[in-house]
């Protein structure tokens, strides 16, 4: 099933116009020289979901973003669940359902589509 949503987002114009969109917008909002990645966006919904955006954060924190970002995005596909935040104020999450074994162009897709998704509902874009 998941392989089969892959293919179809593969081909889809429509992820692939949005992606191109957003990538536009976020690397003139917060890239000097080149166009934000995957793992720039991922950082950037961890440390929306985290709250403290004017905060300096470690080398260890940095992970700790792009983690909160993948299990953000992921949650609505139900791989994630939120469970609680820390002492710090740091959220965590349970796995709920283990990802499925994907191909990496296939495990690009998805966090693409996630992504995607996230901002959608954030309105960021449309």
């Amino acid at each position: 099933m998941i392989s089969l949503l892959m293919a179809q987002n593969n081909r889809d114009p429509q992820l692939k116009k949005r992606w191109d969109s957003l990538v536009e917008l976020l690397s003139e909002k917060f890239s000097e020289d080149a166009a934000i990645d995957i793992e720039g966006i991922l950082y950037l919904i961890g440390i929306q979901e985290y709250g403290r955006p004017h905060e300096k954060f470690k080398k260890e924190d940095n992970v700790n973003l792009i983690h909160i970002g993948i299990c953000v995005i992921l949650e609505p596909y139900g791989y994630y669940k939120f469970d609680s935040y820390d002492q710090e104020g740091w959220p965590h999450f349970e796995l709920v359902e283990p990802l499925p074994h994907l191909k990496p162009g296939e495990q690009n897709i998805l966090i693409k589509s996630a992504v995607v998704d996230y901002f959608l509902n954030q309105g960021v874009i449309s």
